[in-house]
């Protein structure tokens, strides 16, 4: 199997359940590729998710017949050729065009092959001007062609964060996500690791008080070792400053609602210098195993997980801090997870908000007066965050809100978009 036709057999087997990075690794562990077919294969599927509507607008432009009611098998062919043709130019016009017919033969016959070729010699032969083609659209209509994102997502970020900001996140999800790591305090000094040549290449992030333990590196290779010996974690460091927002106490108990994979609960676990007691919660019981992995092999020992739900959790103890990382539309991260943009809905988001309305109010009445509760999302949708948590000390008055923090995708280098909020209960 070529990197070509395992990209073409995962966009058509992908569904709206599917995540594409989970499902391409099953797949590349099977395939026998090498490590450039493989890095190939990534490259189609990802590129291909995001641009998939910027492919359809110059597919449009040259298919001769209804292309919605095109096979599904042959769209995927068609934009697996179109992106390669528009955005790798590292491979030659003539092999995009001639592995593209390869594959419509091979799953669709002689006949779609010489659609395909002839479309694809098409528009390999012509420019394609898409700044030409859309300047006479409406600005989010535009701006969803040239950056491939959904028409309404692109109107919402112009009409709450103007043009400059919304060019800047939409740039910011078609570029290859930065890869953070966190050093791991209870087992290595950051001053130390840092000046190791083993990470020659990392920057470290030093503008924040506690980040300065988090850095970018692009050599994975390398860094494996130390993720192996629990020396670093893959982290970014939108989802680290959370935690340092919440500031957990040592020898306190804290609860991680949805805590899966672990990440924030292994760092309030390293900020409370392995001391207390850190609850987390999650549903399934693969992530929970994965939350107990992960922690052993930080050397942390305070991490208790559980499976639940928690909308019904009913922890044994008294609780000191609550941090809920509540399920969300995640459009600050839509770089990492290319089908996102297109499975995330204005109908989703309403659903969301109201799950985590009700996810706050729980939180509320386990938390402990004096206690601290930290809310956080990887969204950048005011309805999510500002407005969310406005809403929320509307209804729980005994709630003081004592910071916040949104951060946009793009306005950072390197950092994810993010919101987090902290509130304390008060005594009365």
């Amino acid at each position: 199997m070529t990197a070509r036709e395992l990209a073409l057999r995962l966009l058509v087997e992908l569904d709206g359940m599917k995540k594409s990075e989970e499902l391409l690794n099953r797949m590349l562990e099977k395939s026998g590729l090498g490590q450039n077919d493989r890095a190939l294969a990534k490259e189609l599927v990802a590129g291909t998710l995001k641009y998939q509507l910027q492919c359809d607008y110059v597919i449009e432009r040259f298919y001769r017949h209804d292309y919605v009611k095109a096979a599904e098998t042959l769209k995927q062919i068609l934009r697996l050729g179109v992106y390669q043709l528009l955005h790798l130019d590292r491979v030659p016009k003539s092999a995009a065009v001639n592995e593209s017919v390869k594959l419509a033969r091979k799953f669709k016959g002689d006949h779609l092959a010489k659609l395909v070729n002839g479309l694809l010699r098409n528009i390999s032969k012509e420019p394609v001007d898409l700044e030409g083609w859309t300047a006479d659209l409406p600005e989010a209509k535009r701006l969803s062609i040239l950056y491939s994102y959904p028409e309404w997502l692109a109107a919402r970020w112009l009409d709450r964060y103007g043009k400059e900001a919304t060019l800047a996140m939409l740039a910011h999800g078609n570029r290859p996500p930065a890869t953070g790591y966190r050093i791991n305090l209870l087992k290595a000094d950051p001053n130390a690791l840092l000046a190791t040549p083993e990470l020659s290449d990392a920057k470290r992030v030093t503008d924040f008080e506690g980040l300065d333990r988090f850095f970018f590196s692009k050599s994975f290779d390398r860094m494996e070792p130390l993720i192996k010996a629990g020396v670093v974690s893959v982290q970014n460091p939108t989802q680290g400053f959370a935690c340092l927002m919440a500031a957990p106490e040592p020898g306190s108990t804290v609860l991680d609602m949805c805590a899966a994979p672990g990440g924030k609960a292994t760092f309030m676990a390293e900020l409370m210098e392995n001391r207390g007691r850190v609850i987390a919660l999650d549903r399934t019981p693969a992530k929970v195993a994965r939350i107990a992995s992960n922690a052993e092999a930080l050397g942390i020992a305070i991490i208790e997980p559980r499976e639940g739900d928690a909308l019904t959790f009913e922890p044994e103890c008294a609780v000191d801090l609550i941090l809920l990382d509540a399920p969300c539309t995640g459009t600050g991260v839509l770089g990492r997870r290319a089908e996102l943009r297109w499975r995330t809905t204005p109908e989703k988001l309403r659903e969301l908000v109201a799950l985590q309305a009700a996810m706050l109010d729980r939180a509320a009445s386990l938390l402990r007066p004096g206690g601290v509760l930290l809310y956080s999302t990887c969204s950048v949708e005011p309805e999510e965050n500002e407005r969310q948590t406005e809403a929320f000390l509307q209804r729980h008055p005994e709630f003081i809100a004592e910071q916040s923090r949104l951060t946009l995708p793009g306005s950072r280098e390197g950092f994810d978009g993010g919101f987090a909020a902290r509130f304390c209960k008060t005594e009365a």
